[in-house]
């Protein structure tokens, strides 16, 4: 069968992405959620107390948030003292970080304000350094085992920019650019693509899931799955407002006139870009991504490995076809079980007395699925004879050091195959099948544990064996995947835990801090991680006594001389809070310098 070409799906692709009614970010919840009724009883119940930022009072904070109501709107201030319902990734709380890995209530805002434009954004920095607030924006808040909307430094006035700053500004068809404002969903950017009728013609890359922010993951440096599945890579010039309030734009928007602000990224002098990714040295406001045009074709196969060895051979085949260009798209070698849990929970396992999938199990549901001990997942790009001749090179290649890997097509594989789902992930139509994986244990919740691994087979078989002994010693299994760039790959593994059980979260926090010291004993790093770990990551970056740091350091003083924009972002820290008990190195239950009162009463009227 041929493969599906020019649209690359048979099926077309669709105008509009389906989703419940309750999909947003949400402080209160909406009245169609599931949660709606047990967030309406606890309100009425017990309204909880407002935590209170650093340097203030019950009466200076409620003096702050009423100044900066007359500044947004009333409607447009909100306080943070809603029940802390974990709701789903469709009804993500602006409340705190529901996949908490630390008491619930510890990464928690003060308020939520939602600034309409660039302009309202710049005031309410001014606003932050008059009143020595400290403020956390956020684009969506759906960084979901990163941190989710929650602010570092509790008591935070989060600005949840995806509201009301969430519109596509720009479609520039002939250079295949757009301009776009930090609320912009993958699902709604493929959506307006669509109904502007060049959704066949111009294709946007996606990540697993599609209702983050396609700004903030790209200021994240998160990764999807086409030729454009480096995000950062494919921005392409910035407005920002800098931690004082002044608006400047980068690359060419810096010039009065310019018509190459998204055709062009860097200008005159030197390039800001960089700066502004995970970092807290700006708000950036308006961003330029590059569309990728239809290439014509798109053939995706998976090759599954029988044994969990071969995992070594696999990645030495994969490297030359992907520096050669042979392979064009961001492809994965992921665990069998990872696979699996699409499909299975851990229920439909047996468990060795950590709770721990044993072996021997696996293998019958790897088999039973017909997939492999590891399975590569990648898509070829371009007319049918072009990706058929790479096709049959690839087979080639792995049937050379691999010789019982097995390939499949889409037409080889059941309807609910993840290799269909694949298929739209690499045509950029987004899908909410990885939410699946959810149900692997009760009240999941995950946090990413994600470092960088050199492109060889010796370096990924290290790292996959050191992880998954460390992993398994605490009682979690291992799923990894390796998503390979031209020479360097992210090893993502999905820590899954149940929230709701706290002698497992704290199992998991001293399991995921005892993998950060692995890793770095063997000098890798990790390039993303969560809220509570990032100052523990921070200081692995330590080459000549930790230079990088203070450079960070002295960029964060210059910048913001008051300290008020996303203390702690990254490990980076303003001068008045470091060294005064605010990083979390290990071994912590809270975030230290919880106010001993547990919040305050406060309510805003004028």
């Amino acid at each position: 069968m041929a493969p599906f070409v020019s649209t690359a799906l048979p099926e077309g692709r669709p105008k509009k992405i389906e989703r419940p009614p309750w999909h947003g970010t949400c402080l209160y919840q909406h009245e169609t959620s599931p949660w709606f009724e047990e967030s309406l009883r606890l309100a009425t119940e017990n309204r909880r107390k407002v935590a209170v930022p650093p340097g203030h009072t019950a009466k200076s904070l409620e003096e702050a948030l009423l100044d900066l109501a007359n500044i947004l709107g009333q409607e447009w201030v909100k306080l943070n003292d809603v029940p802390l319902i974990d709701g789903d990734y469709h009804a993500v709380p602006l409340s705190h970080d529901s996949y908490h890995i630390l008491d619930p209530g510890d990464f928690v805002a003060s308020a939520v304000c939602w600034p309409a434009n660039t302009e309202e954004v710049s005031k309410t920095v001014v606003w932050a350094n008059k009143w020595k607030v400290p403020i956390w924006p956020l684009s969506i808040g759906r960084n979901l085992g990163y941190g989710g909307s929650a602010p570092r430094v509790r008591g935070s006035v989060v600005l949840d920019l995806g509201r009301r700053m969430n519109k596509v500004l720009n479609v520039d068809v002939e250079n295949a650019v757009c301009l776009i404002e930090p609320g912009v969903q993958y699902v709604t950017l493929y959506e307006y693509l669509q109904s502007i009728g060049v959704g066949n013609d111009l294709w946007i890359d996606v990540p697993d899931l599609p209702g983050g922010s396609v700004m903030g993951n790209a200021l994240d440096r998160g990764v999807g799955y086409t030729p454009y599945g480096d995000h950062w890579a494919h921005h392409i010039g910035m407005e920002v407002v800098t931690p004082t309030g002044e608006i400047i734009r980068t690359g060419m928007g810096s010039m009065e006139g310019s018509e190459c602000w998204q055709l062009f990224r860097y200008g005159f002098g030197p390039h800001q870009d960089g700066i502004f990714t995970q970092s807290n040295f700006g708000i950036v406001t308006k961003m330029g991504m590059e569309l990728l045009p239809n290439p014509g074709g798109v053939r995706v196969f998976m090759a599954a490995f029988p044994k969990y060895a071969d995992l070594h051979e696999a990645i030495e085949v994969i490297r030359p076809l992907m520096i050669r260009k042979v392979i064009g798209n961001v492809p994965m070698v992921r665990l069998g079980l990872q696979d699996a849990s699409l499909y299975k929970t851990r229920d439909d396992f047996e468990l060795d007395e950590r709770g721990v999938v044993k072996p021997e199990s696996a293998q019958k549901v790897i088999e039973e699925l017909n997939t492999g001990a590891w399975v590569f997942y990648a898509a070829l790009y371009g007319p049918d004879e072009v990706t058929l001749a790479k096709y049959q090179y690839i087979q080639e290649q792995f049937h050379r050091r691999i010789p019982n890997t097995k390939f499949y097509q889409r037409e080889d594989v059941p309807e609910n195959h993840y290799l269909h789902n694949y298929a739209r992930f690499t045509t950029g139509i987004p899908t909410w099948r990885e939410l699946d994986r959810m149900k692997w244990i009760p009240n999941a919740a995950h946090l990413f544990f994600a470092p960088l691994s050199a492109n060889n087979g010796k370096d990924a078989g290290r790292q996959a064996n050191m992880f998954r002994a460390r992993m398994e010693e605490y009682g979690f299994n291992y799923l990894g995947t390796f998503f390979i760039g031209t020479r360097a790959m992210h090893h993502v593994i999905s820590f899954m835990y149940n929230r709701k059980d706290v002698a497992e979260k704290k199992k998991a926090l001293a399991c995921i801090r005892a993998l950060i010291a692995d890793a770095a004993s063997i000098g890798v790093g990790e390039y993303r991680t969560h809220l509570a770990l990032q100052d523990q990551v921070a200081k692995t970056y330590n080459w000549n006594n930790g230079a990088i740091m203070k450079f960070n350091e002295q960029l964060k003083d210059a910048l913001d001389p008051n300290g008020i924009l996303q203390p702690g972002r990254s490990g980076i820290w303003p001068k008045d809070y470091r060294g005064k008990g605010f990083e979390l190195w290990g071994g912590e239950e809270r975030s230290n310098l919880v106010e001993n009162q547990d919040g305050l009463n406060l309510t805003l009227t004028p």
